[in-house]
């Protein structure tokens, strides 16, 4: 019961730190959706190409709800896959604060966030790169799909007259807001029971004095949404349990609740998965270029 209390408790601090970045990315949509037309549409298709470099600076704050904001802006139409690539793999997550708190040398930080946010930009610019191509001429924001797939009922306030106002695009950022946070409530809460039962012991076992699996694991283990994963990984780290590549592969693949909240408001679960896999791929393959190069941070 304690366990559960506990996860309940964490669960929900960790979602309601989340409810700002989504409310304000739903009113951002909305207004884009409501008032902007074909001028915000021409906008966001002339800086499509800049979203990577941009997405993976932002990332590289330590605060996940740029991940479940970048996801939420993929799956309205608003940014590139490239862009939301870049966001999930420059996420530093919880891993800041536990190095700070385990007074680790800012220099080994830095580098770290540093790699996650070139490695970021490199993959989100060649994968915007690669489906440039296949673009449908046109194509631009299309949230009021969204609005479709919640049922919120936003088109009815179009159709008689209250959707352009305030009220009405508050609103529907509000019916969104709420959906999306109460799936993201109770998935967290189970992988963080699921997390809490395996234990950080059993986790180190499984990936002590075996990097290439330790590699292909930890990263495995970075995709679970849950800060739980990057504390781990961080903590294992830390410990000497851990080696540089696998720790990078891990924290290459926490992206916050970037990828729940894709899998949550993303009509193609194609995609959905395709950008998951790419994202465990590119962490994979990094973390184990850093073991083999004997990396040191």
């Amino acid at each position: 019961m304690s366990l559960l209390l506990h996860e309940l408790e964490h669960s929900f601090w960790d979602t309601l730190v989340l409810v700002p970045f989504l409310f304000v990315t739903y009113l951002i949509m909305e207004a884009i959706e409501h008032s902007a037309g074909n001028r915000a549409q021409e906008a966001v298709a002339r800086a499509g190409a800049a979203g990577p470099v941009v997405g993976a600076l932002l990332g590289a704050l330590p605060q996940c709800g740029f991940s479940a904001m970048a996801a939420t802006l993929y799956a309205g139409g608003v940014v590139t896959a490239g862009t939301l690539v870049a966001v999930v793999l420059s996420t530093s997550d919880e891993m800041v604060p536990v190095f700070i708190a385990h007074g680790a040398p800012v220099g080994s930080m830095l580098a770290i966030m540093a790699t996650k946010v070139a490695v970021g930009l490199v993959a989100g610019l060649a994968l915007d790169a690669l489906l440039r191509s296949r673009r449908a001429a046109g194509d631009g924001p299309h949230i009021s799909e969204l609005c479709e797939r919640a049922h919120c009922h936003c088109d009815d306030d179009h159709d008689h007259g209250h959707g352009h106002g305030i009220g009405g695009i508050v609103r529907s950022a509000l019916v969104h807001t709420a959906q999306v946070t109460a799936f993201i409530f109770v998935v967290t809460l189970v992988f963080g029971l699921v997390i809490e039962g395996v234990g950080q012991d059993a986790l180190g076992a499984l990936l002590a004095d075996h990097p290439v699996r330790a590699t292909f694991v930890s990263a495995l283990v970075g995709l679970v949404p849950n800060c739980a994963a990057s504390v781990a990984i961080s903590e294992l780290y830390l410990d000497g349990i851990l080696t540089a590549g696998p720790m990078l592969a891990g924290l290459l693949a926490s992206g916050g609740m970037g990828l729940l909240v894709l899998w949550r408001t993303n009509a193609s679960w194609r995609q959905s998965l395709l950008v998951t896999a790419l994202v465990y791929a590119v962490a994979v393959v990094v973390g184990l270029g850093a073991g083999a190069l004997g990396i040191l941070f």
